[in-house]
């Protein structure tokens, strides 16, 4: 199954929903929103399955849950805007769309997609296990991120880096420019028309085969906080 890409509709909710970011306005068009935004996102999950089990079998295919809620948590922002104004999903070796794992990230919004993977804002044991795990196989890490695919679709690793190396580590250690990294991440955007086409597929595909390395690494590193880190949560 190939997914022919979301409906004009898609795009043209999310324009209005930026001008319209009230409670009123998404209940009055909220059909819209279930049909022609996250209906398609379910499909376009969907249609990925097969094609990721390929190469990401570890991957949990759970389309529904996979998606982001479009209500956004508002407690603690002064923003008020009570909805999101894109849709996005993410899949990992985890239940849920919750980011717990390293795994694999789409985004559309009125004005660009974004196609993304590896591990944001990870939590401070996460983050630990990491750098411990970037030390012990500095190598292989360097190995992924220099692989012609990835640096031709993503370039470099981006995410938030720290300005020296991180306590408990030497400013001059080897592995210094990647334990710098809060986050680990790579990505890119293109144009939001792109994902009302049937070129959306098969770019995701792409993209998404390219970051499993890195996604795979990550996870391995997470893998080890019960052994390493359990004392210090």
């Amino acid at each position: 199954m190939r997914f022919a890409g979301f409906p004009s509709e898609a795009l043209q909710f999310l324009r209005q929903l930026e001008k319209n970011n009230n409670r009123e306005w998404f209940l009055a068009h909220k059909l819209a929103y279930e049909t022609k935004v996250k209906a398609p996102m379910i499909e376009l999950l969907r249609a990925l399955q097969p094609e990721l089990k390929r190469f990401a079998p570890e991957i949990v295919y759970d389309p529904a849950r996979s998606i982001f809620r479009i209500y956004r948590d508002i407690r603690f922002s002064t923003d008020k805007s009570p909805y999101k104004t894109h849709v996005a999903a993410y899949l990992s070796p985890s239940v849920s769309s919750r980011v717990d794992r390293a795994g694999l990230y789409l985004h559309l919004e009125p004005a660009r997609l974004l196609i993304a993977g590896g591990l944001y804002r990870p939590p401070s044991p996460a983050l630990r296990a990491v750098r411990h795990y970037i030390v012990e196989h500095d190598g292989s890490i360097r190995r992924i991120l220099a692989a012609k695919e990835l640096v031709k679709l993503f370039g470099t690793l981006g995410g938030d880096e720290l300005l020296r190396a991180p306590k408990g580590f030497a400013p001059d250690h080897p592995a210094a420019d990647l334990l710098r990294h809060k986050d680990f991440i790579v990505d890119v955007e293109r144009p939001a028309r792109i994902a009302q086409s049937a070129e959306l597929f098969p770019m995701v595909v792409e993209h998404f085969r390219a970051m499993m390395p890195l996604v795979r690494f990550l996870n391995e590193a997470l893998s080890t906080i019960p052994a390493k880190f359990s004392d210090e949560e």
